[in-house]
């Protein structure tokens, strides 16, 4: 929504409140601008979520906006470089392109990747799955499998649903102990929480702790109470002998509500048994009264979070490091508990309106990785390009990634995308990753879009909703990354069932909006947050802390946590060989 403000400087001179979608934190922006150009992008002060705080992050909304190297119309590259085509013919183009690689090679030979970006956009969150469908192929990427996979199975194992993931309730904890992460810098990553820095100032306010294990002295170690520096990859081994501690020391609550949901919790104390703080001692680097000391304060505190994030997600046992973290939460009652690992609520529930994921039912073809809910992982990307025979990548679509910059080898997936037949790219600019196009496609600029955070709005520390209306209108010869999904769905899948030709038509018409208010009608909100409630409050609507939600929560038809203990338990054998190889 935008406001005129009266001032003596500009008679034009108005202000428009939105989300900043640059990052996780959903920080709100206050945008002084004068129908044409932004003057000022500052903190909005009556944001309930981030009550004024932005990063430098934000200003880049201007940035990006304005940028004379941003791409306005679809280019093509030719012997002479990139020249500018109309929306119809890139259309054709790339419809025509990827049939001719499906045609040629079979469906499977066109790959799918999706970037970052992807989830921080409204119209393309609820639109995506058009696309993918009338694409047909099952080679499919996306940024996941780069740092947060973990989270998403062993949440998926153990509540039912690959998104329903518990967050500390870090407004409201004693005693935050942080593995692997950085929300000093991140403001959260999977935690929405916008000044952290502020919010971490707070716990040790209020008489608590902030406990960082980290083999880095990063920016958040900086302001914690504690620092302990881990040898790097070794992070399974403190929490194995954090869990064998927690039941040596008598601090496990077998009584709390989320262990009482959880059938198989008794087999949880023979887990780690062989794994004492002095076994692990020497190869973490962390003394063993220093973990003895940590875990009594751990289960002391008035109330307590484990949270694991990045630097235990992206090595060796980054999935049995993610689960160790997530049944500490549970056997010492921190889960669900004010304080402690907490289930957003938000208006819109994505949970409840998609599949709960699934891992393993397919591998990749070279290297024989599983597929998580569809998708390969990203190191697998390069080898499915250029390892020759049936299944092969011959074509391949980015939309809003630079893989060649944010995933491993990245230099082994520059030349294997020199290679392909055909390429298209969905991006403003031409990157490391798009510069192999044969067409890129760019979509109007964050401001110019409407805006809701269908994604972060279920991880975030407190619940709010808000909706943002575009900025600026899309320019005649732009469009929406909503519509180029779209568009391209009708050409390539013209013999869909009536009712998704329906939606598609719908969406077109009204916008992806109408998608947006089915779904706050049947979210838990459905009474306080419409889209006449939204624009009514353009800063933003309070939903309240985050409370109990178990069972509810539970995505598992028995409504139970199902704590698999047979599938990460076998990953233990590994973990003996890694020590013996440090003991030898």
């Amino acid at each position: 929504m935008t406001t005129t403000v009266a001032t003596s400087n500009t008679v034009n001179e108005q202000l428009h409140f939105r989300t900043c979608t640059l990052c996780e934190a959903m920080c709100g922006v206050e945008i002084k601008h004068d129908g044409e150009k932004v003057l000022s992008i500052k903190g909005d002060k009556n944001d309930p979520f981030s009550q004024g705080y932005i990063c430098p992050k934000a200003t880049a909304l201007q940035d990006l906006h304005e940028d004379p190297d941003r791409l306005r119309q679809p280019v093509e590259r030719t012997a002479d470089g990139w020249k500018p085509i109309s929306w119809p013919e890139a259309l054709d183009k790339v419809a025509a392109g990827i049939q001719s690689i499906q045609q040629k090679y079979g469906q499977n030979a066109l790959g799918v990747y999706l970037g970052n970006p992807n989830v921080h956009n409204m119209g393309g969150m609820l639109t995506i799955k058009q696309l993918l469908t009338s694409l047909k192929t099952r080679s499919r990427f996306s940024a996941t499998s780069i740092d947060q996979l973990p989270h998403h199975i062993v949440s998926m194992h153990l509540f039912g649903h690959m998104l329903r993931i518990p967050i500390p309730d870090v407004n409201h904890t004693q005693y935050m102990l942080i593995i692997g992460g950085n929300p000093l810098a991140s403001n959260g990553s999977i935690m929405t929480a916008p000044n952290m820095r502020q919010k971490l100032k707070d716990i040790k306010a209020r008489d608590g702790k902030v406990v960082v294990i980290d083999p880095r002295r990063t920016e958040t170690a900086d302001i914690a109470s504690e620092h302990h520096f881990i040898r790097p990859a070794t992070d399974v081994l403190l929490l194995l002998a954090m869990l064998n501690e927690i039941y040596a020391q008598g601090y496990a609550k077998l009584d709390s509500k989320a262990a009482t949901l959880a059938p198989e919790i008794d087999r949880i104390a023979m887990f780690a048994k062989e794994y004492t703080p002095e076994s692990v001692a020497d190869i973490t680097g962390i003394a063993a009264p220093e973990i003895k000391r940590m875990v009594k304060e751990f289960c002391e505190a008035e109330s307590s979070v484990c949270y694991g994030r990045m630097g235990i997600s992206v090595q060796e046992f980054g999935l049995l490091s993610q689960y160790l973290s997530m049944v500490i939460n549970i056997v010492t009652g921190r889960l669900d508990e004010v304080g402690g690992a907490m289930f957003p609520n938000p208006a819109i529930d994505v949970v409840n309106s998609s599949g709960p994921g699934y891992l393993g039912k397919r591998h990749s073809r070279v290297s024989h990785l599983p597929d998580f809910n569809g998708e390969y992982p990203v190191v697998a990307m390069a080898d499915e390009m250029l390892v020759a025979g049936e299944g092969q990548l011959k074509g391949f679509m980015m939309v809003a990634g630079n893989p060649v910059i944010s995933t491993p080898n990245g230099e082994k997936l520059d030349k294997a995308l020199s290679q392909l037949e055909f390429m298209v790219s969905l991006d403003y600019f031409v990157t490391e990753t798009s510069r192999h196009a044969n067409i890129i496609l760019p979509p109007v600029s964050p401001l110019e879009r409407d805006h809701y955070d269908i994604t972060f709005n279920g991880f975030a520390v407190h619940n709010v909703a808000k909706y943002s209306p575009a900025l600026f209108d899309r320019k005649d010869n732009a469009m929406h990354d909503w519509e180029i999904y779209l568009e391209l769905a009708d050409r390539l899948d013209k013999d869909a069932p009536e009712a998704t030709q329906k939606e598609r038509a719908a969406t077109k018409a009204f916008g992806p909006k109408i998608l947006l208010e089915q779904g706050l009608k049947y979210g838990p909100h459905r009474e306080a947050v419409t889209i006449e409630t939204l624009l009514a409050n353009p800063h933003g609507i309070d939903l309240g802390p985050l409370h109990s939600m178990l069972p509810e929560a539970i995505k598992h038809a028995d409504k139970q946590i199902h704590l698999h203990v047979d599938f990460y338990q076998a990953d233990l054998a590994r973990v003996r060989e890694m020590v013996q190889q440090y003991n030898e």
